[in-house]
């Protein structure tokens, strides 16, 4: 990717402002843990592996911004930022995830001197950022394996390097399919209310010279309906243990006219996205987000005042609708409290 989703150096966390692409390349500067946990919260960094690699950047920010602090003051003022960097966005395990990993580092060496805890910390988020690249890059591979040559792909929202630290979930597959020659076509959903389809995956499959075409949300149900979709490619926020997946609101309506009409669906995402402690999507929090999302576009009202707005910004896809779970070990197939829970065991 020409401009890099993210960048820390010395302390300060600069984040590609994904609310202004396309019409512009701003960078937002985050120099303290909450202004970190603002940016993730405002959507400047969104896509659930982003997310995670973000709030472990946030992690050291809070550290180099509190290192004069005694041992024990710097300690307790990095649990409080990690507690704010977890409430910025409640439904992307990675966030959780990723902030699990930098609080173990942190416990694990807590006796140790400031600076060597700065040290340590700093290596585990470049550690996560840079297993996050192999990683989509391991799933891309898997992913290509279940494109066939010509095929035409369907996704929505945002999955590619925008989402990720580099190369994408859904997205890095069909960038795979597409360098390895196979003469792939796209359609990619515009995704309301927040666009990302319009403004991020398009934006990218131009930038990669991959044939693409822009809908609306509304079309893909013909296009599904008249036999133009050979498969359905969507990323993921958060997988219970069952398979039922937590994706940008629409996925469950694509889902269900995938099933209907009898076109593969596939989720790809790291293995960092399922929660084995969520038994199903009923246990998965939806962040509802604000009614401006919906009754304006870029600070334009497009609906009258006063009218009632419900804008969930993800939704629940039954696992009984998924073909294949797309992950850097392989393609976890149905039925997926199996395949998941072999998986959770192999991890203890």
């Amino acid at each position: 990717m020409k401009h890099p989703t993210l960048k820390y150096t010395d302390g300060v966390l600069e984040l590609l402002d994904q609310r202004q692409l396309p019409e512009q390349v701003e960078y937002v500067r985050a120099a303290s843990g909450r202004e970190v946990a603002a940016a993730i919260r405002d959507m400047v960094v969104r896509g659930a592996p982003a997310i995670g690699a973000a709030a472990a950047y946030g992690f050291c920010v809070a550290a180099r911004e509190h290192q004069e602090l005694p041992r024990e003051e710097f300690v307790s003022a990095l649990v409080q930022a990690g507690k704010e960097l977890a409430a910025s966005r409640p439904t992307a395990v990675n966030l959780f995830w990723a902030l699990q990993r930098m609080q173990a580092v942190l416990d694990t060496n807590v006796e140790k001197t400031v600076p060597v805890l700065l040290q340590l910390l700093e290596q585990e988020a470049e550690t996560i950022a840079r297993e996050d690249v192999e990683i989509n890059k391991r799933l891309a591979r898997f992913g290509n394996e279940l494109v066939s040559a010509g095929a035409t792909i369907l996704t929505h929202c945002n999955t590619g390097a925008l989402a990720t630290v580099g190369y994408g979930t859904a997205l890095g597959v069909i960038r795979e399919a597409h360098h390895s020659g196979k003469q792939i076509k796209v359609f990619a959903n515009e995704t309301r209310p927040r666009l990302q389809g319009a403004n991020l995956t398009a934006f990218e499959l131009v930038s990669e010279q991959i044939p693409a075409t822009l809908i609306a949300d509304s079309v893909a149900a013909t296009l599904l309906r008249d036999g133009k979709i050979d498969l359905v490619l969507v990323g993921a926020d958060r997988i219970a243990a069952n398979g039922d997946t937590a994706n940008k609101i629409g996925t469950y309506m694509l889902s269900e006219l995938a099933r209907r009409f009898d076109v593969p669906f596939y989720v790809a995402a790291p293995v960092s996205t399922i929660d084995f402690a969520t038994a199903s999507g009923a246990g998965i929090e939806i962040e509802e987000r604000a009614a401006e999302e919906l009754t304006h576009i870029r600070g334009i009202r497009i609906a009258p005042e006063g009218v009632a707005v419900y804008n969930p910004a993800f939704d629940v896809t039954p696992a009984a609708n998924i073909s294949g779970i797309i992950t850097e070990v392989g393609v976890l197939r149905p039925p997926f409290d199996e395949s998941i829970g072999k998986l959770g065991r192999e991890k203890r």
